[in-house]
């Protein structure tokens, strides 16, 4: 496999790992389930030894077909996460998933800046959000690269980083369609977030479980970082973390 220099991270980022840590009861992938602090913490502090650079907290599930937590169930998940995070791990940076601006509103009020990250593909009253508060935000378009680049003009004065949306565009076959057009994205000069990690377009096309596609998981990721991804949004830091190595490596000897 020929990697060309063109292939190269945004503005000179190397490629980051974002760890997956929800505090929800029904993530589609239950070894991701975390139930009280203590285990946040340690499973936080495992990431960072792992190597992950930033912590995406997230109190409700958004996976296909299911109910969404009320608000104050969010809230209720999210704020006690928060609170040991900032308190154990001071200098983490992290990353809030959620599609609700009171959400991300009262969670950098109480505990200071963040990333968004939201999946929905934002809402006037979010943008207001993360430009009251200057915060970097995970703007998801799930796969429309056609009107991409107007919708950008009109998110101009926000510090975009841009997530394909792979698991909420339609279809698999429409995430791979997704994923063969990402090197494009580079021109933009955003980061990028890739979230595949055991999503269905793996297991859906292999007919295996989430639970078996670590691997698979790792092929995907190599192809965006191909492409260009920036961050990788996991469940599996350590494997992720391996994949980035063996990628700057390639890169470096061709």
């Amino acid at each position: 496999m020929h990697i060309s220099k063109k292939s190269s991270t945004f503005a000179g980022v190397e490629p980051k790992v974002m760890a997956i840590l929800n505090v929800t009861p029904d993530s589609f992938y239950a070894a991701s389930r975390i139930s009280n602090t203590d285990e946040l913490v340690r499973r936080a502090q495992q990431a960072l030894s792992d190597g992950a650079s930033i912590l995406d907290i997230g109190g409700c599930s958004t996976r296909p077909n299911s109910i969404p937590a009320t608000e104050e169930e969010e809230w209720q998940r999210l704020e006690p996460a928060l609170g040991v995070l900032r308190e154990a791990l001071p200098d983490a940076r992290l990353s809030l998933d959620t599609f609700r601006p009171e959400i991300a509103q009262k969670a950098v009020e109480k505990f200071g800046p963040m990333i968004i990250n939201d999946i929905s593909g934002g809402s006037d009253d979010m943008f207001a959000v993360v430009r009251a508060y200057h915060l970097p935000y995970v703007w998801t378009f799930c796969g429309d690269y056609e009107h991409l680049e107007a919708r950008m003009h009109q998110l101009s004065d926000i510090n975009l980083i841009l997530d394909p949306g792979f698991g909420f565009i339609g279809s698999v076959d429409k995430d791979y369609e997704c994923l063969r057009q990402m090197d494009c994205l580079q021109k933009y000069g955003h980061e990028i977030l890739v979230g595949v990690s055991r999503k269905s377009m793996i297991w859906k096309l292999l007919s295996i479980t989430p639970e078996e596609s670590l691997a698979a998981t790792q092929v995907l990721h190599l192809q965006a970082l191909i492409y260009g991804a920036t961050i990788l949004r996991v469940h599996d830091v350590r494997a992720a973390s391996h994949t980035i190595e063996l990628f700057k490596k390639i890169k470096q000897d061709t």
